[in-house]
């Protein structure tokens, strides 16, 4: 695992969760490979991300053995936990309000992510 910053500690190792409409990556629109910022494994592409309104970076589908699905029944409510196949960290949740054809919202801490540009 990278060297992480506190937030990134917080979120990836303590499955904290960042503060709405305060992640770097919320409004990026760029084309590229979203990664894991604890490991760099590729989670995302770019073209599966939308804009949800919830405040965090939200994506229809993930690239296939990129993440593991856990139940989690914290804070008195029964949620799907997305943690990296690779290192564990925690990313966020997975919803069911999402976009056809997936129906899925993975609802993601900027701060567990890393972004690389798509080379032109």
């Amino acid at each position: 695992m990278k060297k992480l910053t506190k937030e990134q500690h917080h979120i990836l190792i303590e499955k904290g969760t960042e503060i709405p409409f305060t992640g770097k990556l919320l409004k990026n629109k760029e084309k590229g490979v979203y990664v894991c910022a604890g490991c760099g494994n590729e989670i995302f592409s770019s073209e599966k991300k939308f804009d949800s309104g919830t405040g965090w970076p939200s994506f229809s589908d993930v690239k296939k053995g990129a993440v593991k699905l856990k139940d989690d029944n914290g804070l008195l409510m029964k949620r799907i936990e997305v943690v990296c196949s690779k290192c564990n960290g925690h990313l966020g949740h997975l919803f069911d309000d999402g976009p056809k054809p997936t129906g899925n919202r993975y609802c993601m801490n900027s701060a567990a992510l890393g972004f690389e540009k798509q080379k032109k």
